[in-house]
Formats: structure tokens, C-alpha cells, sequence
């Protein structure tokens, strides 16, 4: 008991510290992200060009992580990965600085956007091993409130110096600090942890030709649900363009929209070890407002947008991967989270040019596009959540 008690209390402070790195990281690409939209269209980039970089940078964000994982599966080196990875995105950001045109603004949000594909499967994988100790949802739902507070705070110290400065460069100069804090924390963790691994108890070697059919339909759900979301930078270039939101408060709504992710996945998560998936039914659905509000509202409505928007990256970023390291062996976690980020990825770049290219001929149109494709999924979601309950009793 004592030993059981011990490990469970060194996966917790395991997930406590990745946590903070991860608000450290956050602070400073989510930070960038709340203004990239507006900084591209001041650069000279129209809608279009905006959903298309938006896009390319997830697609490359989620679609290298299929290579990232399945490298580190067959290396089993977690680590150097990792560090490579948030070295190469907490570089990308302060250089924003220095872009004087959006081709070479573009180039960097692309890159940050590698670095975190470079970074997040071992990192996901890492923090399996613990969450088996303390708690999948729970685990996914504390890292990803602690990575939104990150992404609340750095929109704020943005929209602070855009009220004050008026200038952006200033902005992506200043996260040069919690960029060199993040690196450090990194290093500092990978001294602390060399072997996250060894939290969880080992299981014998599974040899499996390909992953559950379970997960294939699972990762059909969420692709739907990746192409109608909206990225945020479009959002912004909305508020801008339609001057319902000024510019100095942009920030402040993307800031709103992480407070509401990060508070929800705490309390997902919990539901999550409790329930299982069939919360992802409702949440979906929520989500799909999200367009809607935004695109079509005057201010108060396009908080509200932003906060559903939140909300849905939250979810996503907490029980989505949660849910998969109850679906696969634990040998197979590295390159199951790979190709379903990847997979991920792939929609939301085709999803993020329709919706760009929608934006510049009819918003209607984007939105009954955005709203279609996520409620879609819900029927996926249905069947896996039956699916799973079905194994989960023949397992018993």
C-alpha cells in the first residue's frame, strides 16, 4: 500500500510539473495566437491566406506527429524528442518580432505549430504513464487546465501592451521570458523523470498488426468535429474586418475562451474517469454553437462564441486524448497518438481553408459547413461510447 501510495503521489507531481510547463508554453503561443489573425491582415493578407496558414500549421502541427510518434515508439527516447520539439516553438514566437511581411510571419506560426507536433506525442505518452496512477481524465483535465491558465494569461499580457503600445512586435518580443522559463522547466523535468515510464505497472509486450477498429471510428468522429471548428486567428480577422470586437479586445475574448477551456477540462476530466465517453455526446453538440455566435452575433455574442469555442478546445485537448490511451495497448500508445493527431490535423487544415475560403463568399454558408461537420460526429461518438461499454463488460 505504502508503494502504491508513493507511486501515485510521484505521478501526481509528475503531472503537477508538466502542468506548469505546459501554462509556461501556452503563455507564450497562445498569447501569439490571440493577435496572429489581426498581425497577418495588417501584414497584407487577405481571409483566405489566413485560413491557409491557419490550416497549414495544424496540418503540419497534428500531421508530423504521426512521424514524432512512431519514432519515439520505436526509440522509446521520450525525452530528446520532447525538448526538441519546445525548443524549436518557444524560438518561432519571439522571432515574430522581426516578421515584416506575411510571408515571413506565415512561415514562422507554421513553424511553432511543428514544434508542438515535434513535442506532443511523447509528451502524451508521458503523461499516460502517470495518468494510469491518478486518473486518465483527471491527469488530461489538471495538464490542460494548467495549460489554458498559460493560454488565459498570455492574451492578457498581449491585450495590456496592445492597449498600452499599440504594438504588437513589442508583444511577441516580450515572450521571449516565459519562453526561456519554459525551456528550463523542460530540462528540469527530464533530470526529475528520466523514466516516466516506470510509473505505470508493465504489461507484456503486445504484437498487434494494427491498432483497434474502435479507435479508427473513434478518430472518423473527431476528424468531422476538427473540420467544422473554426480556428481562432479566422475569428479574430472577423472581429477586426467587422470591427464588432476592437482590436485591443481580441485578446481579452481569446483569454475568456482559454479561462473556459481550462475550468471545463477540470471538471470533464473527473466526469470522464467517472462516466466514460458518452460526455463527448452533449459537448459536441454545445460546441457546434460556437460558429454561430461568433460569425453572425454583434460583441456580446461573439464573447459568447469565443467561450463555446473555449469550451470545445477544451474538451479536445483533455478527454479526446484521454479517451484514446483506453483504446490501444501500451506499447502502441506512442504511434496511436501520432496517427490520430495526424488524422486530426489533416481535417481541420481541409476544414480551416473551406471555412477561410466560405468567409470570403458567404457567411451563411460557413456556418451551416462548420455546424453540419461537427454534428456529424455525434453519431460516431454514440456508437463508440456502446462500443467500449461492450468491451469494457466482456472485459469484467
Amino acid at each position: 500500500m505504502e508503494t502504491a501510495t508513493l507511486m501515485r503521489n510521484r505521478a501526481l507531481r509528475f503531472v503537477l510539473l508538466i502542468g506548469v510547463m505546459s501554462f509556461f508554453a501556452d503563455f507564450v503561443y497562445e498569447g501569439a495566437r490571440s493577435v496572429t489573425g489581426p498581425y497577418l491582415s495588417i501584414l497584407g493578407a487577405s481571409a483566405t491566406l489566413v485560413g491557409f496558414i491557419a490550416g497549414l500549421g495544424e496540418l503540419l502541427g497534428y500531421g508530423l506527429r504521426l512521424v514524432s510518434g512512431r519514432v519515439s515508439e520505436r526509440t522509446h527516447e521520450f525525452w530528446p524528442i520532447t525538448i526538441f520539439g519546445y525548443v524549436a516553438q518557444m524560438s518561432a514566437v519571439p522571432l515574430l518580432a522581426l516578421a515584416h511581411s506575411w510571408q515571413m510571419a506565415g512561415t514562422l506560426i507554421v513553424l511553432e505549430r511543428v514544434g508542438r507536433a515535434i513535442r506532443n506525442p511523447p509528451r502524451d505518452v508521458m503523461l499516460s504513464h502517470a495518468g494510469k496512477q491518478v486518473g486518465l481524465g483527471w491527469t488530461f483535465g489538471l495538464h490542460e487546465a494548467l495549460d489554458q491558465f498559460g493560454a488565459l494569461s498570455g492574451p492578457l499580457v498581449l491585450a495590456f501592451i496592445l492597449a498600452r503600445r499599440g504594438d504588437d512586435r513589442l508583444g511577441f518580443a516580450v515572450m521571449v521570458i516565459p519562453a526561456v522559463i519554459t525551456i528550463a522547466l523542460v530540462v528540469f523535468a527530464r533530470i526529475s523523470y528520466p523514466r516516466p515510464e516506470e510509473m505505470e505497472v508493465h504489461v507484456p509486450d503486445v504484437h498487434s498488426a494494427g491498432l483497434p477498429r474502435v479507435f479508427w471510428i473513434y478518430l472518423a468522429g473527431a476528424a468531422l468535429v476538427a473540420t467544422g471548428f473554426a480556428d481562432f486567428s479566422l475569428i479574430a480577422y472577423h472581429f477586426q474586418k467587422s470591427a464588432v470586437v476592437p482590436q485591443t479586445w481580441v485578446p481579452v475574448f481569446y483569454a475568456v475562451a482559454m479561462a473556459v477551456s481550462g475550468l471545463g477540462s477540470l471538471g470533464f476530466g473527473k466526469m470522464f474517469d467517472r462516466s466514460g465517453l458518452w460526455i463527448l455526446i452533449p459537448l459536441t453538440l454545445i460546441g457546434a454553437a460556437a460558429t454561430p455566435l461568433a460569425f453572425l452575433g454583434g460583441e456580446w455574442a461573439a464573447l459568447a462564441g469565443c467561450a463555446v469555442w473555449g469550451l470545445g478546445m477544451g474538451v479536445h485537448e483533455s478527454i479526446i486524448p484521454a479517451a484514446v490511451a483506453t483504446m490501444v495497448p501500451q506499447q502502441r500508445r506512442p504511434s496511436a497518438y501520432g496517427t490520430f493527431t495526424a488524422g486530426y490535423g489533416m481535417f481541420w487544415f481541409i476544414g480551416s481553408v473551406i471555412i477561410g475560403k466560405l468567409y470570403d463568399v458567404s457567411l451563411p454558408a460557413l456556418i451551416a459547413f462548420s455546424v453540419a461537420a461537427q454534428l456529424l460526429a455525434i453519431p460516431i461518438f454514440v456508437m463508440v461510447t456502446r462500443r467500449t461499454a461492450i468491451a469494457k463488460r466482456r472485459g469484467n
